[in-house]
């Protein structure tokens, strides 16, 4: 599970180790955790609450699972956190796995938002 810091010429990529002592952003699972801790509740009480087995809530609060799209809506209604910064999260880090290791991975980004953009345009048409 444990990978060690990869740097690459042009970005640094951070394991979930180096993650935390690093970068200053917190993962989607860290969010989730927070949002459990902050209302004292134990995941046995989360997992009954929004009908999510706890070891699932667990592998997602350790960053070894991602929750679906679906999952996540309602780990945010019941914790009261913004489900749009969430969905912002869940798909950066989605895409943020997806590409770390790949060489080209800011061109790829910056090609994929030119053609967001023209998809976009070309729908308002």
């Amino acid at each position: 599970m444990y990978k060690s810091c990869v740097y690459r010429s042009d970005f640094i990529i951070l394991d979930n180790i180096c993650q935390k002592q690093k970068c200053p952003m917190n993962t989607l699972g860290e969010k989730l955790l927070e949002a459990r801790k902050s209302k004292n509740l134990i995941l046995r009480k989360v997992a009954s609450a929004v009908d999510i087995d706890q070891s699932l809530i667990s592998k997602f609060e350790k960053n070894e699972r991602k929750p679906t799209l679906v999952q996540l809506k309602s780990l945010a209604l019941f914790y009261g956190l913004n489900y749009d910064d969430l969905i912002i999260d869940w798909y950066s880090e989605k895409i943020a796995d997806e590409l770390c290791y790949v060489d080209s991975s800011s061109r790829i980004l910056k090609v994929a938002e030119e053609k967001i953009k023209y998809n976009l345009t070309k729908s308002d048409e």
